[in-house]
């Protein structure tokens, strides 16, 4: 299980499992429950890299990154950590 620490978000904090590339469970502390429960399931069992092409990028209204950006950075992160 990894945790990350989000910034400019709402969410403060993500708690992700990962078996080899393949996201097997996410989960997001505080934020929009209802749309960050809904991303979880959508991406469980998602490779990884699928996951950080579709998510990064994403913004929340004037923010400059939202909930499911600040997920494709903590992918990045371990996949570099993993590299």
């Amino acid at each position: 299980m990894y945790i990350y620490k989000t910034t400019g978000v709402c969410s403060k904090e993500i708690e992700f499992h990962v078996e080899g590339s393949i996201l097997k469970e996410v989960k997001f502390y505080a934020g929009c429950p209802g749309s960050l429960q809904g991303i979880s399931k959508l991406i469980a069992g998602m490779h990884i890299d699928e996951a950080i092409e579709r998510l990064q990028g994403i913004t929340c209204g004037e923010k400059n990154t939202s909930c499911p950006d600040q997920l494709a950075k903590a992918l990045i992160q371990l996949k570099q950590k993993i590299a």
